[in-house]
């Protein structure tokens, strides 16, 4: 079912050429757009802090993280999780990755649905929202690698074009004022007492933003380690750049007396359905027809084309890293492409359930990084920074993460709060510190009491640190630095720091592991029987 490949020649001249509008395509899409022009609309500029934030996580998933795992060759985010924890312990680190990606997709497809049922007015956003994830669905089976990156540079430049060239004329429309003169109305700001609010949202933003298989895939993509790197500062730079379209036409939206416009006056403007329709609301009814059909437009490509990544991410992660490394090691090339194709259809059915019921764009866009936050990036600092921790410290504190977050409720979602910090506490920042202390505790103490025989080596159920079976345990490797051109199986690709003629084959590679430190260490094919 994949497409044919492109020409390996052409592939290494046009990787640069595309990786940049690849990795930028990470945040910005149709939930971006939307969410950011809805909250600039309801609650204000000062409140809208995803742009800055998403910025702000390039650069620190540049920095932190993008030259080592890239260098490292991973495949997958998973992929160190489970050369050091063991893999089923990286197929529980998928769960809070799965239900990232899904809260993901689900914002990228209610993002789309409000802009069909705008477009199509007899189609409602519920069926709206349907039909776009059974098309994102169909042409994602299709794709592969090269048709999300190619869709993402698309996505960008209709994007750019299109809301521009909309901004003059819904300026201009009679029923707007100024929007400098209206700045009080729209700049929005912070109430007393939510100030942490608002910080613990921006951390979450920020940190939540890095742990993402969909933003991994792209560094993982690059042909070096320090491009992965250099790459991500300028997706940062674009990312705000991208902003200003949707932030503008929200400050529009703010300073438009609507009851002088064609909206519907039986609906308001203000509410939460509304709102979440603002920034195609704007191009419909502030614009000419022509300049309408252009700027819905662009708003449709960029919502579809950043569908496919999330749903694809997903489902890739779920194939290769539960499926094949959990529970079935013998699992053929062709079986997991067909569990991939399964994982499609079952990511994007969640997904477009969740975006009917949930009302917000921007909650949604919120919610994706909740888990994520609290539970993958302590993990991932620790295992790519603490060479001492362990699947002890990692499995309890992914359990405590995981309460802490449940008890502190999420009343959009219906979670009552059970546990209250005092109001100076950033709730979800407290508890990822609190994961954070407790992987790196619980495996300092276990490494101490089973290295200084306080603990018999019996004691270590789970045979990570003196219980450790003496054979190599093999770990495979793919030989392309994406996952996702396996839906391409006739691609060829070829980049400097891996080992990429053959197709789609996996090249085994053998780690040993080092019995006082749980670490693993690298040992050259055939070295060691």
């Amino acid at each position: 079912m994949g497409l044919p490949s492109p020409n390996p020649a052409r592939v290494r001249t046009e990787d640069d050429k595309i990786l940049f509008s690849f990795r930028l395509a990470t945040w910005v899409g149709g939930a971006y757009i939307n969410g950011t022009a809805e909250m600039v609309f309801s609650d204000g500029l000062l409140s809208t802090q995803a742009p800055l934030g998403y910025a702000i996580s390039l650069m620190c998933g540049g920095i932190l993280f993008a030259r080592r795992m890239r260098a490292a060759g991973y495949v997958t985010m998973l992929d160190p999780f489970q050369r050091k924890y063991g893999e089923r312990m990286g197929g529980l680190l998928f769960l809070p990755a799965l239900m990232g990606e899904v809260f993901w997709s689900a914002a990228i497809l209610s993002a789309l649905g409000a802009t069909i049922s705008v477009i199509f007015t007899d189609v409602s956003q519920t069926a709206s929202v349907l039909i776009s994830a059974g098309v994102v669905i169909f042409y994602t089976l299709f794709g592969g690698l090269y048709s999300v990156a190619y869709t993402d540079v698309v996505q960008l430049f209709f994007i750019f074009v299109g809301l521009w060239l909309a901004i003059p004329f819904a300026i201009k429309h009679k029923s707007v004022g100024n929007i400098l003169t209206t700045w009080p109305q729209w700049h929005g700001g912070i109430v007393k007492h939510t100030e942490v609010r608002w910080i613990d949202d921006l951390l979450l933003l920020i940190f939540g933003g890095i742990p993402w298989q969909v933003y991994f895939q792209r560094v993982l993509s690059a042909k070096s380690a320090s491009k992965a790197m250099y790459l991500s500062f300028f997706a940062a730079v674009g990312c705000i750049l991208l902003a200003i379209p949707p932030v503008i036409i929200g400050a529009i939206a703010k300073s438009t007396n609507w009851n002088e416009t064609d909206f519907d006056l039986n609906k308001d403007i203000t509410s939460a359905e509304s709102k979440k329709l603002i920034l195609p609301l704007v191009l419909q009814h502030l614009c000419p027809k022509p300049i309408a059909f252009i700027g819905l437009g662009a708003v449709s490509a960029a919502v579809m084309s950043s569908a496919d990544s999330s749903v694809l991410s997903a489902s890739s992660m779920f194939a290769r890293n539960v499926w094949k490394l959990v529970f079935r090691n013998q699992a053929s090339e062709r079986e997991v492409l067909w569990v991939m194709r399964i994982g499609i259809f079952i990511v994007g059915g969640a997904a477009a359930g969740i975006g009917i019921s949930v009302p917000s764009i921007y909650l949604l866009w919120i919610l994706c990084s909740d888990l994520v936050y609290v539970i993958l990036f302590p993990q991932l600092l620790c295992v790519v920074y603490v060479q001492f921790t362990n699947t002890y410290g990692s499995l309890i504190s992914y359990i405590i993460g995981l309460t802490f977050r449940i008890l502190i409720g999420e009343p959009e979602m219906g979670v009552p709060q059970v546990i209250r910090f005092p109001w100076y506490i950033p709730p979800r920042t407290m508890c990822m510190l609190i994961s954070l202390f407790t992987i790196i505790v619980v495996s300092y103490i276990t490494k101490l009491l089973f290295e200084n025989q306080i603990l018999a080596p019996r004691f270590d159920i789970l045979r990570c640190l003196t219980n450790i079976p003496v054979e190599i345990i093999p770990l495979k490797e793919s030989t392309t630095a994406d996952e996702f051109s396996k839906l391409n199986i006739s691609k060829n690709t070829s980049y400097n720091d891996q080992i990429t003629t053959d197709s789609i084959q996996l090249a085994p590679s053998f780690i040993a592991l080092d019995h006082g430190h749980n670490n693993p260490v690298d040992t050259s094919y055939g070295a060691i029987h």
